[in-house]
């Protein structure tokens, strides 16, 4: 089975899976990606404000292609920022059984969307949701809009309850709807056990003590994930005991670092890239990930702590919270704004006099993720090839 795979340029959350998925018996894969200037290597981050080169392999091991990319301003950052005119003949040329593409909003990929549907089976993954839908005219305009795009598409790859929800609202069938999990290198993020004890020598390095309990937060620092959170949790709860760890870069960065700087428990550290990232999460007792929105569609670094068996604490504004996050038992989800702060505070509180709380949470959470994983999102994959075929046979019998 020939599957092409349609992407704008490699990041580190697809590419373990390609290799995997390369490797698949029965499955000849190809990658096509449309932002070529990507190939050069590091980028810049316009959200996190700085050059980024990850330290992961992303091109090993799956036969892909870098196709032209002739837009005047390229980049994933607007629709006509990737046009490839000769990104369907290529795809033609390797006659492929089946085409996924990754998000429809940029030029090429939306014009291959419709070149193709009709002449292979179509499928699509993307990762919206309905969270941040306000009623009104443009609701109603988006809705019919979308209902058109998504008519292009056979099959609609969902990564979870939310994201199932998106895609049926916008008018595919329920046959039509195929769960493939969003996953992490879950192996690689568990990872060996001499984790726990690099953690902890750099938890001392940064004058943690061994009694202390640990919040982090880990991602972007712009206004849609909150990481002002932080700061408010610790102004509204001044326990010595309670330390917060903010990580990354970002346009909020010298705010926060300002707002900061006067409390010796908030530790900022830069960007860290994905060799290191195992270690920050051991850093924590606890992942937070707060997030007002707009586009918080999943939230994968919670994947991510969670296979470092962390709990979380998760705002509802997070399109992974009712597929990973199970109150009590994984972790906590909150509403943004003052009641999900107080609720928070309230919690951290309990915790800090009776740590039992956490002890079995991070094994709950490791097999809450046992689902979303890349081997678990290869089985679906090759399960809906294969019954897709079956279908079309039996058609034309």
């Amino acid at each position: 089975m020939r599957l092409a795979i349609v992407t704008s340029h490699p990041i580190q959350y697809y590419a373990p899976f390609f290799r995997l998925l390369a490797k698949e018996p029965g499955i000849e894969l190809k990658v096509y990606y449309t932002w070529s200037q990507s190939q050069q290597g590091a980028k810049f981050d316009r959200d996190f404000g700085k050059m980024i080169d990850w330290d992961i392999p992303l091109l090993d091991g799956y036969q892909h292609e870098f196709v032209n990319n002739k837009a005047k301003d390229p980049g994933v950052h607007h629709f006509n920022g990737i046009i490839n005119p000769d990104l369907n003949n290529k795809i033609t040329e390797w006659n492929p059984d089946f085409l996924l593409i990754i998000g429809w909003n940029f030029r090429s990929h939306f014009a291959c969307m419709r070149y193709f549907k009709g002449r292979v089976p179509v499928l699509f993954k993307g990762d919206s949701t309905l969270l941040d839908e306000k009623p009104g005219l443009k609701k109603i305009l988006r809705r019919i809009f979308l209902r058109w795009v998504y008519s292009k598409v056979d099959y609609a790859l969902y990564v979870g309850k939310n994201n199932h929800d998106y895609f049926y609202k916008h008018g595919l069938r329920e046959n039509q709807l195929y769960f493939l999990p969003h996953a992490v290198d879950n192996k690689r993020f568990n990872g060996p056990d001499n984790y726990e004890f690099d953690a902890k020598q750099w938890r001392r390095e940064l004058g943690i003590g061994d009694g202390d309990l640990v919040v982090l937060f880990a991602g972007k620092l712009e206004p849609k994930k909150d990481p002002d959170f932080m700061l408010r949790l610790a102004k509204n709860l001044p326990d010595p005991r309670l330390k917060m760890i903010i990580v990354g870069n970002g346009k909020s960065e010298d705010e926060l670092k300002m707002k900061g700087s006067k409390d010796n428990r908030i530790i900022f550290l830069d960007f860290q890239n994905q060799q290191k990232m195992p270690l920050v999460y051991r850093l924590a007792d606890i992942f937070v990930l707060p997030s007002r929105g707009p586009g918080e569609t999943w939230g994968l670094a919670v994947n991510e702590a969670m296979a470092c068996k962390r709990p979380v604490i998760v705002s509802s504004k997070c399109g992974c919270v009712p597929d990973l996050v199970e109150e009590n038992i994984t972790g906590w989800v909150f509403e943004p704004g003052e009641e999900g702060d107080q609720k928070i505070k309230d919690l951290l509180n309990r915790i800090l006099d009776k740590r039992s709380l956490l002890d079995s949470m991070g094994d709950q959470a490791w097999q809450k993720l046992q689902p979303y994983s890349y081997p678990k999102a290869i089985e679906k994959i090759k399960q809906l090839l294969e019954n897709i075929n079956l279908a079309e046979n039996k058609t034309v019998l």
